[in-house]
């Protein structure tokens, strides 16, 4: 079956909600969870890949590799963060076809000076504006077809305030952005600011749990509804819950590795079949039942 669009979701859903994933598990596990959507987080993908910030240091290929793994894991639409589109508008035109091939249904191209930094972090810099609509101008051209969306994030606020962010979002608009993400929102005045300064769907990104460090204060998803956004991301929800329960179960370990007795934690970790049934292995015993001979079946299964 078809994925659906993003497109479709957005025409279908008054919001949408994306959780962030970094690998085929967490991907999965947000499309079983019932997500429509699901969205990279870069941060997470280069955290987690590589043990490094989110700097501007992963590149177009790591980027690629990760998401077409991804994107082929799930059945449900993908949505990537492309950076700053990895150079001028003319690579632009490379990066938006590399993406689209790769199965991914939408890019997200921010307008920070590479190399960029987390949208959370202190010291960031934007691009000239007609730099930046010149590379949603290329993405745009570049697709083969229109469900692959080109979302146009914007780290203005917290460069050249709500004024200039406005006039950005409309002029990104102008160049061809299906959706506008501006991301290291402070309040819920610059949220009503920047739906109300454009005619195409606005994305906020939210944390989830703690009230953390973040510059974004957390809102619920109705109240972002009722301020008119479209889709939230939920970006670091998943690494930051596998972070806290690797901690969990590793110190339990610990714990256990000074008892004279075996130690179960079946709340702490998934079972085999879970993990299997998750991963899909019903499906490869199938593929193997289909097409491998009688007596290799029976070589391989029969009791012993």
């Amino acid at each position: 079956m078809a994925k659906k669009s993003i497109r479709t979701l957005l025409d279908e859903q008054d919001i949408l909600v994306s959780p962030g994933v970094y690998d085929c598990y967490s991907a999965r596990l947000a499309e079983q969870a019932g997500f429509h959507l699901v969205s990279t987080t870069g941060a997470g993908l280069v955290n987690a890949r590589f043990g490094l910030p989110d700097v501007g240091i992963f590149s177009l290929r790591d980027n690629l590799d990760a998401c077409r793994a991804i994107a082929a894991s799930v059945s449900v639409p993908l949505s990537a963060d492309a950076e700053t589109g990895y150079g001028n508008a003319a690579t632009v035109h490379y990066v938006a076809r590399d993406f689209e091939a790769a199965g991914v249904n939408a890019i997200s191209i921010e307008d920070q000076v590479s190399p960029k930094r987390c949208g959370h972090v202190v010291g960031k810099e934007v691009v000239p504006l007609i730099e930046m609509t010149a590379k949603i101008e290329a993405a745009a051209n570049a697709r083969s077809g229109p469900d692959f969306l080109v979302v146009a994030r914007t780290d203005a606020l917290a460069c050249e305030g709500l004024d200039a962010t406005v006039a950005r979002v409309r002029a990104y608009e102008k160049a061809g952005a299906d959706v506008i993400f501006p991301d290291a929102v402070r309040n819920e005045e610059e949220i009503k600011a920047i739906v109300g300064a454009v005619a195409i769907p606005v994305r906020i990104n939210m944390g989830f749990g703690l009230r953390t460090r973040s510059t974004t204060p957390l809102m619920s998803v109705p109240h972002l509804k009722r301020l008119g956004v479209r889709w939230v991301s939920l970006a670091r929800l998943l690494p930051a819950a596998a972070i806290r329960g690797m901690q969990q179960a590793l110190q339990a370990m610990r714990e256990a590795m000074l008892e004279d007795e075996v130690t179960e934690r079946p709340d702490l970790v998934a079972t085999l079949a879970e993990i299997q049934g998750l991963m899909d292995y019903e499906r490869f015993f199938g593929i193997e039942r289909q097409f491998l001979s009688a007596d290799q079946l029976a070589r391989k299964y029969q009791a012993r």
